[in-house]
């Protein structure tokens, strides 16, 4: 029996879920959601599926539902799923702030429905193929640059980009952050474009991270030093670099290492498979709610940060 999906909001994103949910051999694609109504017949058109205009009339049609909405209306689109069981996938981040992303979990939590987040990176194959190596992190620098983008702006680059990058060390680094250095500059828009956080954990672990929307090249990239052993993810190109200190019978040091096998896939898919997986089998998904809350509430502490340096 397949899985009843619906994708609400096909902008930018949300057309990329249609597209792929379309594909999947255990999914019926019920229709798409746009307030567009130009928008929805358009990529309904392109993925064989029904249109519509209003969330509201998904209700009790589906098994589960994608939300690729502007941030300001996750929660109002989100929350009358979760509260009659029904299972969402929620893009990042989860909501406008900590509390509307508790409510989210917490209407999960009473009707029992599978809550995700679509923290892409997670299942991005680099990613994936790098955390077996991973052993006590000292020292990690991120970068992720981008051009100005075409799409909804209505939050600022710490919750638009960084927030991918905060998810993906929150989930390698299992240590609390004791403190938080941030500076952001508003460049083209009235929030900050360019941004850099350094994060301290209780284990000694330092991670510097540097997102940008306002850059002429584009860079995802994330490097990884620990005692003995350097690596390298390039999430774009998939591709993994690991370099370590081999320690001969009493000869002198070496370097080791280079390019290490990545099979390589879209991570929208992977998460999206594991979305439909964790609705089909009642369990969590790679991403639960309690993940990006835990997102969130870093991402405002260093955009409070931010704003404390003026």
């Amino acid at each position: 029996m397949k899985t009843r999906v619906a994708v609400i909001g096909v902008g930018a994103l949300g057309r990329h879920h249609a597209r792929i949910l379309s594909a999947l051999p255990d999914v019926e694609l019920v229709a798409v959601v746009d307030i567009k109504e130009a928008r929805a017949r358009e990529i309904g058109g392109l993925v064989n599926a029904p249109f519509a205009t209003s969330a509201a009339e998904m209700l009790g049609r589906v098994d589960a539902v994608t939300v690729a909405v502007p941030t300001d209306s996750h929660l109002a689109v989100a929350l009358p799923f979760l509260q009659r069981g029904t299972a969402v996938l929620v893009e990042k981040p989860l909501a406008r702030n900590a509390p509307e992303a508790q409510q989210m979990i917490d209407a999960a939590a009473a009707s029992g429905a599978v809550l995700g987040v679509g923290h892409t990176e997670r299942y991005n194959p680099a990613v994936a193929a790098v955390r077996p190596l991973l052993d006590h992190p000292r020292f990690i620098e991120i970068h992720r640059l981008g051009t100005f983008p075409d799409r909804s702006l209505d939050i600022d680059v710490v919750f638009d980009l960084m927030i991918h990058d905060l998810d993906v060390v929150l989930s390698i680094v299992p240590s609390e952050v004791v403190t938080v250095e941030a500076v952001g500059v508003a460049v083209l828009t009235a929030k900050p474009d360019i941004a850099n956080a350094r994060l301290k954990f209780a284990s000694g672990c330092i991670a510097n991270i540097t997102a940008s929307r306002i850059s002429k090249d584009r860079v995802r990239k994330i490097r990884i030093f620990q005692r003995d052993a350097y690596l390298s993810v390039d999430y774009a190109a998939q591709e993994v670099e690991r370099w370590r200190l081999v320690k001969g019978n009493g000869a002198m040091p070496a370097i080791d290492g280079g390019k290490l096998d990545v099979a390589q896939e879209e991570p929208l898919k992977r998460e999206l498979a594991d979305f439909v997986a964790a609705v089909r089998d009642k369990r969590a998904p790679g991403v639960t709610g309690a993940d990006g809350l835990r997102a969130i509430e870093l991402a405002q502490k260093i955009t409070d940060e931010m704003q404390r340096q003026g």
